[in-house]
């Protein structure tokens, strides 16, 4: 029988069409992922063309006089200005804000035929580690509320670019939804005296049944009501409000997991196409017990229609339970230098 799930974060409901259920390889694609040459001449990410882009203003390694594993750099069509003024204009009905904030893309790696899923652990730990790098630094300005950290692959995902990338921006205000997210969790606090994001933990690594993956540092799950086919959860296991707060082994540690788990994904579905969102508290909520950070990563296996945008109800024809273990039981092998399931 059809089930509905309410999410615990949000409160959102989530039908499960048990009726329509689909096995998960049903979901797979068909088609053999597109081969891409190691080097487009015309790709602005691609060494070489570094003058192709604004300056950087992160390079890893640092300097430059060896080749570069990650660089960060200005993104030259910003949806936001890094010299605007975040001044707000209330006018009756009417408020606006002028369009300040950063907006940086990650370029992920020299090589433009590669994908995150077959990097190696070390290299996807560099990666991280310019994500945490720019993060901290960002948040020491007191204009700016929120960062968000994501990554699309694919262009049912919303990329432009096939060269391997990701992006940040940050943002003077923080949208009602995340702020939402905050406010549902500190009412929790309040209420019960601890972490609702520490309690699914706790309860679902005691289930087992939608746990996709344990480290020494973090959980992998499919969300009990998740919205949409293999949406996945990487929580740390300590509780950390910020994403600044990682120590160096975490750091190591997220980078092998998140790697195995888009590795999972590349062989078992296909190489879909996904985003995949960091979604942390802000500084100005350092520290805080009840909000806990982790990444989600929602492929893009199926398409938001009408009765979504009617209700913001989403339908989920992969029950949790059935993507969990179909994930569990992908062999999510490494690049070379990184160690497999």
């Amino acid at each position: 029988m059809p089930e509905l799930r309410q999410n615990f974060f949000t409160k959102e409901w989530v039908i499960i069409a048990t009726e329509r259920a689909k096995r998960p390889k049903e979901l797979a694609r068909q088609q053999p992922p597109k081969a891409l040459a190691s080097f487009v001449a015309s790709c602005p990410f691609c060494p070489g063309n570094e003058d192709k882009t604004p300056p950087e203003v992160l390079r890893v390694p640092a300097g430059g006089t060896t080749p570069w594993q990650v660089r960060v750099i200005p993104n030259k069509f910003s949806a936001l200005a890094g010299d605007a003024q975040p001044t707000r204009t209330i006018h009756r009905s009417r408020r606006s804000m002028g369009g300040f904030g950063v907006h940086e893309v990650i370029v992920e790696t020299p090589d433009h035929s590669h994908t995150t899923a077959l990097l190696d652990d070390a290299h996807v730990t560099n990666v991280l580690r310019a994500y945490k790098s720019r993060y901290d630094e960002l948040s020491l300005d007191p204009r700016i509320a929120h960062i968000t950290i994501f990554k699309n692959h694919g262009l049912d995902a919303g990329t432009s670019l096939e060269h391997p990338h990701s992006q940040l921006i940050a943002t003077p205000v923080i949208s009602s939804q995340v702020r939402g997210r905050f406010q549902t969790a500190l009412q929790h606090y309040d209420e019960f005296g601890e972490c609702m994001f520490c309690q699914v933990i706790n309860e679902e690594m005691a289930e087992e049944d939608r746990i996709v993956l344990t480290t020494e540092h973090f959980v992998v799950m499919e969300p009990f009501a998740s919205a949409t086919p293999f949406a996945t959860h990487i929580y740390p296991r300590r509780h950390m409000a910020n994403f600044g707060d990682i120590s160096g082994a975490e750091m190591t540690d997220l980078a092998r997991t998140l790697r195995k788990v888009l590795a999972k994904l590349y062989h078992g579905l296909g190489d879909p196409d996904f985003n995949y969102t960091l979604r942390s508290a802000p500084a100005e909520l350092h520290g805080v017990k009840y909000f806990h950070w982790y990444v989600s990563v929602i492929p893009r296996l199926t398409r938001v229609a009408g009765f979504e945008l009617g209700s913001g109800m989403f339908i989920n024809t992969v029950p949790p339970e059935s993507a969990a273990e179909f994930l569990r039981n992908v062999k999510a092998e490494a690049a070379a230098g990184a160690g497999g399931q």
